[in-house]
């Protein structure tokens, strides 16, 4: 069907085009308890074209992307195909090329589905569960997934690479009272010990949910992110090094030049990696065709290199970039130990949590947290934080130790000050 796509987009001559396939071969589990309620095998295929339009003597270059059924008629595709040369001709966008560089030949070990289903499979049953809290239903996705790009400049690549997810519903109870917790765990392939950790975590915070008092105001306290929900103060620093912000204006950010001047607390080194231990998105070309680089994004609290697709690294004058997939976030002056000195509110669970990365807005609902104070801790629940991220990462501290969430390497904690915790009592 591709040779086919191809040979008709050849034949069209469309200023430039590109073509991608995604297939997906998976395994999928559905459990009640420990109980498989039902499985199936997945083997699925997308196909999408892209078509380029130079206009105005090449001043303005105008794009439509579709996507086309592996069982689409000839008739079908040559409909699509034309439906898209109009669309591409509606949109003027200032000149860009794209990607016209060859790509090395790139490795795809890839276990089968097969194999990587039996390691989700063992490590939930081995999670530990007690009368107080155990499993109510679990799902299990494992898929090898590969990618086919070809596009108009003779740029042509095949890869790899596995995608996972364990959806995971705990219930906790206590005198009378119960409470469901669900989990989205994603990965690459099965890491059992880490798998079998964040469940009973997830156990943990049913009980202590159930046992945790009304938020008390809270002003002036430090508050010490420690949950996956920590990610997102993290994609406010990616977000500003976006290509796109910078083009449109909504990062101040210079290369070269500190992201925080007269920054007290400890400086933020953030790099985009092609791959990271057992993540879902190790795929060492992005969508666009460029290979993806080890390339520091801010190195010691100083803006370095920013990313992004062929369009908006052009307008900004880039000659290498790409798409970002992986990152690793380090940095920290001490121990998460030193971390957890005095008094601070943790905040591990949020209905909702937000960093605005054009304003630097923090906003979050609190579900569970620990207020540490005078040597005492309180289980808490309700309130709401807030604050600025612009102003927080002036004197933003960091562990040295890491956790990893997926595609995200961050401090397993990251302490701010001058937030505002709403109570409700």
């Amino acid at each position: 069907m591709t040779d086919k796509i191809k040979n008709k987009l050849i034949a069209l001559g469309p200023d430039a085009w590109e073509l991608k396939e995604t297939l997906r071969e998976g395994w999928e589990f559905y459990f009640i308890r420990h109980r498989l309620d039902q499985n199936r095998v997945v083997d699925t295929r997308t196909i999408e074209v892209v078509i380029y339009r130079a206009l105005e003597d090449g001043k303005y270059l105008g794009s439509a992307a579709g996507e086309i059924s592996p069982t689409a008629s000839d008739e079908e595709i040559d409909r699509l195909l034309k439906d898209l040369t109009f669309r591409a001709g509606l949109v003027k966008n200032p000149f860009y090329t794209l990607n016209d560089k060859p790509l090395p030949p790139v490795s795809s070990d890839v276990p089968e589905p097969e194999a990587m289903a039996g390691d989700f499979l063992k490590a939930m049953t081995e999670a530990a569960e007690t009368e107080e809290a155990d499993i109510n239903s679990y799902e299990i996705f494992v898929s090898r997934m590969t990618k086919k790009y070809w596009n108009s400049c003779g740029v042509e690549t095949t890869f790899s690479w596995p995608s996972s997810m364990v959806e995971v519903v705990v219930n906790a109870r206590k005198d009378g009272h119960e409470i469901e917790i669900y989990r989205n765990f994603e990965s690459g392939t099965c890491d059992p010990e880490q798998l079998k950790q964040d469940v009973e975590k997830a156990m943990k915070v049913g009980r202590d949910r159930l046992a945790a008092e009304p938020m008390p105001k809270a002003e002036g306290i430090d508050v010490l992110f420690s949950g996956h929900d920590a990610k997102e103060l993290y994609g406010y620093f990616k977000d500003r090094m976006a290509a796109s912000f910078k083009v449109r204006k909504l990062s101040s950010w210079e290369a070269g030049q500190p992201i925080c001047p007269g920054q007290t607390g400890d400086k933020l080194t953030l790099e985009a990696l092609p791959s990271l231990p057992n993540s879902s998105r190790n795929m060492p070309v992005d969508e666009e065709g460029a290979a993806i680089a080890r390339r520091f994004l801010i190195r010691d609290g100083v803006a370095e290199n920013f990313w992004g697709g062929r369009m908006f690294s052009q307008y900004l004058g880039l000659k290498e970039s790409s798409l970002v997939y992986n990152v690793a976030a380090c940095g920290g002056s001490c121990s998460e130990e030193e971390l957890r000195q005095g008094d601070y509110l943790e905040l591990v669970e949020f209905s909702d949590f937000q960093v605005d990365p054009v304003g630097g807005d923090i906003a979050g609902e609190i579900r569970l947290g620990y207020l540490h104070k005078d040597g005492q801790v309180r289980i808490v629940t309700g309130g709401s934080v807030s604050g600025s991220m612009t102003e927080a990462m002036k004197t933003m501290r960091m562990s040295q130790e890491q956790m990893q969430v997926n595609s995200w390497l961050i401090p397993s904690a990251t302490r701010l000050e001058g937030l505002h915790i709403t109570g409700i009592v």
